[in-house]
């Protein structure tokens, strides 16, 4: 009895670990297919989707990267305070930027674009994804940060 929960409690864990790496592959392709578009008109046709790809993964994890370091760096320096945390968020976001500045070879205004766009596509195609995993897979955690509907 023991051995058939057990083993059954590791197909459901099997069966979420699936569904979760399956929805952040969707996720990273339809967030890469707005974002090389997007670079494909700002860039007059100069950008990849390969290169998109690359920079959708890259950016989010740069980002990451500056905000914890510079939040525990101006923490260390500053103390607890809610402006350690917004410059924390800007100096990140500008990190975010140069990504796809230097992935797109771009000027900045139009790397800012790319990032706005792919953040509205990422809120909106991540609630999609989040809400059809539910659907499918009741105790899959949602894979972004809004909560489940």
């Amino acid at each position: 009895m023991l051995e058939q929960t057990l083993l059954q409690g590791a197909a459901d864990l099997g069966l979420v670990v699936i569904a979760l790496l399956a929805g952040l592959l969707i996720l990273w392709i339809a967030v890469s297919v707005p974002v090389w578009i997007a670079a494909k008109i700002l860039t007059l046709g100069k950008a990849r989707f390969t290169r998109a790809m690359l920079v959708t993964a890259v950016g989010p994890a740069i980002y990451a990267i500056v905000f914890f370091i510079s939040s525990f760096a101006l923490s260390v320096a500053l103390g607890e305070r809610f402006f350690v945390a917004a410059v924390s968020f800007i100096l990140a976001f500008v990190a975010w930027i140069g990504v796809f500045k230097a992935g797109f070879d771009t000027g900045w205004l139009r790397a800012l674009a790319i990032a706005l766009l792919a953040t509205i596509v990422f809120v909106i195609i991540g609630a999609i994804v989040t809400v059809a995993l539910q659907a499918l897979v009741p105790d899959v955690p949602p894979i972004t940060p809004f909560p489940s509907f």
